[in-house]
């Protein structure tokens, strides 16, 4: 962006899973030096008890919901599938470094139901 920095909402999952690499790296080039680049992303819930309450959410009232209001269950099923799919925190922070960022940290939301990382394009 025009402030050095680049948001993304659950825009990694949308390159599919295997392009993951790429996109990070077209982020981190177009992003100017100083830059710090941010995505928000489902995580990996760490606490079993949480975590098991959230699976039996994801998997039984989203699609079923996505059905009930917008006529479409698969692509809710789909939605939470590819959240399962996805790296976990510590995973997609080294991807992060692996494209050439520094400074890579991230935060848990929500118990690691979503995780904000960042990143800044040191060079």
């Amino acid at each position: 962006g025009r402030d050095g920095m680049q948001y993304k909402q659950w825009y990694q999952r949308r390159v599919r899973g295997t392009h993951i690499d790429r996109a990070l790296s077209e982020a981190h080039r177009v992003l100017k030096p100083g830059g710090r680049f941010m995505c928000l992303e489902f995580g990996e819930v760490s606490n079993p008890a949480i975590a098991a309450m959230y699976e039996r959410y994801s998997f039984d009232v989203i699609p079923v919901m996505g059905h009930l209001v917008a006529g479409d269950m698969e692509s809710y099923q789909y939605l939470v599938e590819s959240i399962r799919k996805f790296p976990k925190q510590q995973e997609f922070a080294q991807m992060i470094v692996d494209a050439g960022f520094g400074v890579v940290d991230y935060e848990n939301l929500t118990f690691g139901v979503t995780a904000i990382h960042s990143g800044y394009k040191i060079e």
